[in-house]
């Protein structure tokens, strides 16, 4: 099965959070462990991967907390899911061909290559402004038939 670790879906969870909060104020780790059911020391880890690559910024003080180092038009999935799983390569041939000997005439590397660039391309034609969009259009639908 080909999967993304919980880093991946915990750091899109936590960057959606963000995302849905900008433009206010910064948003408490606390609150995003709280929103996203995420252990703290987690997300911590999560969060300081993410400050690093340039993608969140924090802000200390009492109105501390975090904040999308962007606008989230501007980040894209494929960005913060490289950040935390590295490669998307769903074989370690198609990482690197030179693990294998049968990678130049192997038909099926060529066809784990295809969806390898299936997968990071779907990801970077999303961004998160367009998860905030689904969000809140889920939302809207729930409320509509009240669910």
């Amino acid at each position: 099965m080909i999967r993304l670790s919980t880093r991946g879906c915990y750091g899109l969870r936590a960057m959606l959070e963000l995302a849905l909060h900008y433009g206010g104020k910064p948003v408490l780790m606390r609150t995003i462990a709280e929103k996203q059911d995420l252990s703290r020391k987690y997300l911590h880890a999560l969060l300081t991967a993410l400050k690093t690559a340039g993608l969140v910024r924090s802000i200390r003080g009492s109105s501390g907390g975090y904040v999308l180092a962007k606008p989230p038009s501007q980040i894209r999935v494929n960005d913060l899911v490289q950040v935390l799983e590295g490669s998307l390569a769903v074989t370690e041939c198609v990482e690197d061909p030179t693990t294998c000997d049968r990678s130049s005439k192997c038909v099926a590397h060529e066809l784990w290559g295809e969806l390898s660039r299936s997968i990071e391309n779907l990801l970077a034609e999303v961004t998160l402004q367009d998860l905030v969009n689904r969000q809140a259009a889920k939302a809207s639908k729930a409320t509509m038939y009240h669910i």
